[in-house]
């Protein structure tokens, strides 16, 4: 199957390679927060070359409310917390930060009371700050101490290398190829008689040409990807338990995973993850709101991801906390950290995605298994990407453009014609011709299942279509 992309097209005279109307797609508003108007965001992924890449920023318009006032002040751009061109020199991680939740009292009593109520309780028992050191009065809680957690979830915690292969062009117009590193981080989530799984995120595995994972004893052993969705930027690395040290063996264990649909606002949260590719470092903060729609656009390969029920923290999510773990005050994962506004102008918006809607991809990335090549599935068609750029350019909905349906395939038994774009497969977004490669290598040839397309002769609007996957044979 031929990989086609949106460079076939010539963007210099602006011809439109797809022929579409300029008027024929309209994009859908879903790429905004739930509270504010129409919003576009954009995140680096794998800047290979650079030490810090420079954030983005694009402007706003449209919508209503304080999100549309901001907007019309600052540029923000949304970025991933994903850090490259990093050299792992071992993790460290700081175990004493604080976590300041304190409310002013209008009573000097009850500031009093306060201070005598905490002394009391540092004195009766040393024991709590296993949990949680607190302080709690009829007014305040005054969490002071996180070190018992921390050192309870850092050995779930690991730190991922990304090794890719990065093409550029010099100055003669000559293309180049150089290898490069990022950093992100990981959850060990499960394990079974062979292997580790870590769950982290799409973007940070994303490219990679090899894995390397460091565990909280700053060893490190080569690990491969289980299986990606990027349609929710989720990703699960496995790790051969054979090539892990005994004594590392010993120290590890698999994360606990909470609840986060009890979550409420205002909860205390804690985030661990490999800051700045230094090493595992701890930020803390609260729970600033739940249910926030945020969308992403991949500047490397224009790929949108749009994620509708994110946790909202303003604990610091940093470049390379990508795929790190967001704890309660229990010590469990109740999400995993994905992105942060980052703008000069506001701090302290991070979001990470609810274990109740990773959870269960996480679960099925690691027990399906992809298929023997003989009898994978095939589409039968040739295809375009169609990324976020193009889908606004031509006003077309992104996913993978059918530039040719070939005779006899399942394809066109189905009824896919060329010009119909598809944007989803069993349910699942796509937005790449490798996308779509990658998900049919889990299908077997004969099996049945629903693809999501948008036709220009009905406006592009989403229609279902029953497809028996067929073989290459």
């Amino acid at each position: 199957m031929d990989n086609w992309n949106e460079n076939n097209f010539d963007q210099n005279n602006n011809q439109n390679p797809y022929q579409q109307p300029a008027d024929s797609y309209q994009q859908s508003a879903n790429q905004t927060y739930s509270a504010a108007g129409q919003q576009d965001y954009t995140y680096q992924n794998n800047p290979y070359s650079q030490k810090a890449p420079k954030e983005k920023k694009t402007k706003h318009s449209g919508g209503n409310g304080f999100g549309a006032k901001l907007a019309k002040c600052v540029a923000i751009a949304l970025v991933f917390g994903l850090v490259a061109g990093a050299a792992f020199t071992g993790v460290s991680y700081f175990g004493g930060n604080a976590l300041g939740i304190n409310q002013s009292s209008d009573s000097s009593d009850k500031s009093s009371r306060s201070s005598k109520d905490s002394d009391s309780s540092d004195s009766s028992s040393s024991d709590t700050a296993k949990t949680l050191a607190t302080t709690n009065t009829g007014d305040a809680t005054d969490v002071t101490d996180v070190s018992g957690i921390v050192d309870a979830v850092m050995p779930s915690i690991v730190a991922i290398t990304n090794t890719g292969i990065v093409q550029s062009q010099n100055f003669f117009g000559q293309s180049q190829s150089y290898e490069s590193q990022s950093a992100g981080s990981g959850i060990i989530i499960q394990e079974d008689d062979t292997y580790l799984y870590i769950a982290t995120n799409n973007h940070v595995v994303e490219g990679a040409e090899s894995l390397t994972v460091q565990f909280c004893d700053d060893s490190t052993v080569s690990a491969e990807v289980k299986g990606t969705d990027a349609s929710h930027d989720l990703a699960v690395v496995k790790v051969e338990k054979s090539a892990i040290d005994s004594d590392t063996l010993s120290v590890i264990k698999v994360a606990t995973i909470g609840d986060s649909t009890a979550l409420k606002v205002g909860q205390a949260t804690i985030a661990i993850g490999n800051a700045l590719g230094y090493g595992q470092s701890v930020t803390t903060g609260v729970v600033s709101a739940l249910g926030r729609t945020v969308s992403t656009s991949d500047s490397s390969t224009g790929t949108t991801v749009t994620n509708d029920n994110l946790i909202q923290t303003d604990a610091a999510i940093n470049p390379g906390n990508s795929g790190g773990a967001l704890l309660n005050t229990n010590g469990e994962v109740i999400g995993i950290n994905s992105v942060k506004y980052s703008d000069t102008s506001v701090e302290g918006i991070g979001y990470a995605i609810p274990m109740e809607d990773a959870q269960p991809i996480i679960t099925q990335l690691i027990t399906q298994e992809k298929v023997d090549e003989s009898k994978q599935a095939y589409l039968g068609i040739q295809g375009y990407d169609v990324s976020s750029d193009v889908a606004k350019t031509y006003n077309m909905p992104q996913g993978v453009y059918v530039y040719q349906v070939l005779s006899g395939s399942a394809a066109e038994k189905a009824g896919l014609q060329q010009g119909d774009i598809i944007t989803k497969f069993d349910g699942k977004t796509v937005g790449s011709m490798e996308e779509l490669q990658e998900t049919l290598s889990y299908y077997e040839a004969g099996q049945s299942v629903k693809i999501t397309i948008c036709s220009r002769a009905n406006n592009y609007q989403e229609q279902d279509l029953d497809i028996t996957l067929g073989s290459r044979n």
